[in-house]
């Protein structure tokens, strides 16, 4: 009976994470509900493979307040 209630929970949106080295290039890429753990992840709105062992865009990370004005309308509409 909980499978069956889990299928019209409401899910967590996915987000999108880099991984920077100390020069602000980008290592790795991860995708999940929650943050990673770990030093050096960012959140981002986005993943281009082109960006791998590149300077990140500043364009490309998310502030906490475009975080908050997503979850909000996320969870209005």
């Amino acid at each position: 009976m909980h499978f069956l209630w889990s299928l019209f929970a409401p899910r967590r949106p996915y987000r999108y994470f880099a991984r920077l080295d100390s020069a602000e290039r980008c290592l790795a890429f991860k995708h999940c509900q929650v943050p990673p753990m770990g030093d050096g992840w960012v959140e981002i709105n986005e993943i281009r493979p082109h960006w791998l062992h590149q300077p990140l865009p500043v364009s490309a990370r998310l502030s906490p307040r475009i975080r908050r004005l997503r979850l909000h309308s996320a969870l209005a509409g």
